[in-house]
């Protein structure tokens, strides 16, 4: 019985990462060029790297855009968003590699060895 709840339990674990989470994306603003982010590393307009609430610090994400079916891979950098619904903040070379300013519907999928 041990084993059985066990297996559905890394089952659950498995199928849980596996999944989109899906919301509105924004961009930082040009202004915040070179403050620190929440893990130390200076936020840069030119690299692919993001916000989100919840996902450590490293974690690679493949963020499509639901308009254009567009998709950029970055790396978790910082903190946020902290506006209702929003689930990734971008910097300006990932929300222009997802053809898009402003917001922007997407979904986001971790990805690599921890996913």
């Amino acid at each position: 019985m041990k084993v059985l709840i066990l297996a559905a339990a890394a089952l659950a674990a498995v199928i849980g990462s596996a999944r989109a989470e899906n919301g509105i994306a924004s961009h930082y603003s040009t202004r915040e060029q070179g403050i620190k982010t929440a893990s130390g590393r200076s936020l840069h307009d030119g690299a692919l790297t993001a916000a989100h609430k919840r996902l450590p610090f490293g974690s690679r994400v493949r963020v499509t855009n639901h308009a254009n079916g567009r998709s950029v891979v970055v790396t978790i950098t910082d903190r946020g968003p902290y506006v209702r619904g929003r689930v990734i903040d971008l910097t300006t070379a990932g929300a222009r590699a997802l053809g898009f300013s402003g917001i922007a519907r997407v979904s986001v999928e971790r990805i690599g060895k921890e996913s």
